[in-house]
């Protein structure tokens, strides 16, 4: 049994915040984190990303998660997207081939992050547009950063807006959030990227947790439609926690699903948002975990160290 500063050590954590309802019972920083400075989210902000169809769709901005992708993102018609709808994006089961590994400099998520890295205006819709499908849409589960890259185009197709502005004034503004709603640009002047690298600050993570601990209300105004946050935090598909990188039971609407069924955003190198909608807790984890080739020769199973903690807290506030 390790205390929180052990798990803090262990664990390499930035930041740490515990919420019971909406109130903080637990708030650390660490490795230079302080509490006025962001984070990257890494692709915790996919599960952001995604709630913003649920806005869009309380909006009417969006019909139906049965709609057509290249019905909203012209530049996608003519692809192995024209079998694609929102629902299959944002359950990472477009079909389309894509491969998620980082060790290996020639896989699609690579070929996506140097097309990034070159700041390339539209590179990232001209790859996606390249590939070829593997599976029917609906019938296979793949994680697929580029799936939420499109997500995103099509939010702001749709709406008419930058990611940044829709989130601000949407949820973020009424949320009294303490940072802009934020974003990173493809290239400059570009489509924002909507599955990853927004800035983003450890208690402005908790207030996003709240509103959905809430089931997106706001002052008494729903954002979402009424069974949105239950459909999002329900699995698409099962997972066997085993045999994926986040010990996962589960993958609903671009959020992990924890094997106690709580919804979680995670992110690259440790970042995640838990929501247990149950016991009305909340955790957010800010962290820089070893990686590929290092983390072989770190000794310490970080999934067990995270799921002891979240466990101990749970004991300790149920």
């Amino acid at each position: 049994m390790h205390g929180v500063d052990a798990y803090i050590d262990r664990a390499h954590v930035a930041g740490l915040l515990v919420i019971k309802e909406d109130r903080i019972v637990l708030e650390r920083y660490a490795l230079g984190l302080q509490e006025d400075v962001r984070w990257s989210s890494m692709s915790m902000i996919k599960s952001l990303t995604s709630t913003l169809v649920g806005v869009a769709l309380q909006e009417g901005a969006i019909a139906s998660l049965d709609d057509a992708v290249s019905s909203y993102v012209p530049e996608l018609r003519g692809c192995a997207y024209d079998a694609v709808t929102i629902r299959h994006l944002i359950t990472m089961s477009s079909g389309v081939r894509w491969s998620e590994d980082y060790t290996d400099r020639n896989s699609d998520v690579n070929r996506y992050s140097k097309s990034l890295g070159d700041k390339v205006p539209g590179g990232v819709l001209a790859l996606m547009r390249s590939l070829k499908a593997e599976h029917s849409p609906g019938s296979t589960f793949n994680y697929n950063t580029g799936d939420t890259y499109v997500l995103g185009s099509l939010i702001s197709a749709a709406t008419g807006k930058t990611l940044a502005d829709y989130m601000s004034g949407t949820i973020w503004s009424r949320l009294g959030m303490e940072f802009d709603a934020f974003y990173t640009l493809e290239s400059e002047g570009g489509q924002e990227i909507g599955g990853s690298r927004a800035g983003i600050a450890l208690r402005d993570f908790g207030r996003f947790g709240v509103f959905l601990l809430r089931n997106g209300v706001i002052d008494g105004t729903p954002l979402l439609p009424a069974d949105w946050v239950e459909e999002a935090g329900r699995a698409s598909f099962t997972l066997d926690p085993a045999t994926n990188r986040y010990g996962a039971a589960g993958y609903g609407y671009s959020w992990w699903i924890d094997p106690d069924a709580s919804m979680v955003a995670v992110g690259f190198a440790g970042q995640s948002l838990y929501i247990n909608r149950r016991e009305k807790v909340i955790i957010v984890t800010l962290s820089c975990q070893p990686q590929p080739p290092f983390a072989a020769s770190y000794n310490v199973d970080l999934h067990a160290e995270y799921h002891a903690f979240k466990d101990a807290v749970l004991a300790q506030l149920g």
